[in-house]
């Protein structure tokens, strides 16, 4: 396990910080409060049935039925700040289901909140040591000793981590708007970023930083995504009860945060936004250094080129300088009723009506080439 990215002189919290910490925390737990309303208003997720493979601190390995499939394996990777059943919302927009209806055994690596008094977790332990339990897992319930990943966001990330560390584990690599890269310009984080110090001395002050802090970041990075998007969505969706539904079950999914570990926040803002080391080939993950020529599992990536949460140039350089040899580019053109458009590779119908399709055919062909010795 690498070092914690961390300063080297002792980091000692400001008194005012540890208050502002309690502050945020508190605020975490309204805003869940307030997604318990959501749910009394009809509007939680309507999740597949799943059972628990596998559990450990900070994470749940799901199964998804049925159990008794010829299909590949595929682990669903979600972003660690949120709640994974964004990928399972409702059975009309379930990524899991559509995996599920093509045949595929299903997996989802959930992840679950460290305790304050619990060991921290970085990058190496989600990227790596996590996806690994949940790889020889899958092994042993499938008998499957190569799985495709599949990661939305930071989950995107940390499916590149694992494929970069482990490819001969790695059946395909699938990043639905997941950013890689992030120089100035293709990042809206990064002069925010900047702008503050040192990441350590701030999750040391929370321990556990809330997911509440993380929103106003988002918000303050970009506020026309974040805000005013999902209120013109809210607007466009009130004629079609299908879309307004949806918009309000990712509604309440956005207040189903849980506050991120210390080591990840300081290793996500220090390693990949302030020093670009993923796209430099220079991230440090155990001791091995790792960049897109480590990448060699045949790659698909979803990019929405109107996205400034995600832009072009954060998804598709890395895209390029990947040393897959089979790669599928695909744009994601926006929906009506998905709240966030950074969600709806995940949840809008033209996602599950064009997207989905074609990664599964690039998927088939990938096979047919396999079994044919291509």
């Amino acid at each position: 396990m690498h070092a914690p990215i961390v300063p080297a002189a002792p980091i000692v919290p400001h008194p005012f910080a540890a208050f502002g910490a309690t502050l945020l925390k508190n605020m975490d737990r309204s805003r869940q409060a307030r997604g318990k309303l959501l749910d009394r208003a009809g509007y939680g997720p309507k999740e597949t049935p799943f059972t628990v493979l596998h559990s450990e601190p900070g994470l749940n390995l799901r199964r998804y039925e049925p159990e008794h499939t010829e299909g590949a394996a595929l682990l669903l990777v979600p972003a660690p700040i949120k709640r994974s059943y964004i990928w399972d919302l409702a059975p009309e927009v379930s990524v899991v289901r559509r995996w599920l209806a093509r045949g595929y055994r299903v997996y989802l690596a959930e992840w679950t909140p460290v305790e304050d008094d619990g060991e921290d977790f970085g990058l190496d332990d989600y990227g790596d040591r996590l996806l690994a339990a949940c790889q020889g897992a899958i092994a042993a319930d499938s008998g499957a000793g190569r799985v495709i990943v599949a990661g939305h966001s930071l989950g995107g990330i940390l499916a590149a981590i694992y494929s970069c560390l482990h490819p001969e584990r790695v059946r395909a690599t699938i990043l639905l708007e997941s950013p890689q890269h992030f120089e100035e310009g293709s990042c809206c984080f990064r002069p925010l970023v900047r702008a503050l110090p040192h990441a350590g001395p701030l999750a040391a002050a929370f321990g556990r930083v809330p997911g509440v802090f993380l929103n106003l970041m988002s918000a303050m990075a970009e506020p026309q995504a974040f805000q005013w998007e999902r209120m013109t969505d809210r607007y466009l969706s009130l004629g079609n009860p299908h879309a307004i539904a949806t918009h309000m079950r990712v509604e309440r999914w956005t207040h189903d945060e849980f506050a991120l570990p210390g080591r990840l926040f300081t290793d996500i803002v220090e390693s990949l936004y302030r020093e670009d080391a993923f796209m430099g080939g220079r991230l440090d993950i155990g001791g091995r250094r790792i960049g897109p020529a480590s990448l060699t599992a045949p790659l698909a990536s979803v990019v929405d080129p109107r996205s400034r949460v995600i832009p072009w140039d954060a998804v598709v350089p890395f895209h390029e300088a990947a040393a897959s040899a089979h790669k599928l580019l695909l744009r994601y053109g926006g929906d009506i009723g998905v709240n966030l458009q950074h969600v709806g590779v995940l949840v809008g119908a033209s996602a599950h009506a064009r997207i989905w399709p074609a990664i599964f055919d690039w998927l088939d062909e990938l096979q047919a080439d396999s079994a044919g010795g291509g």
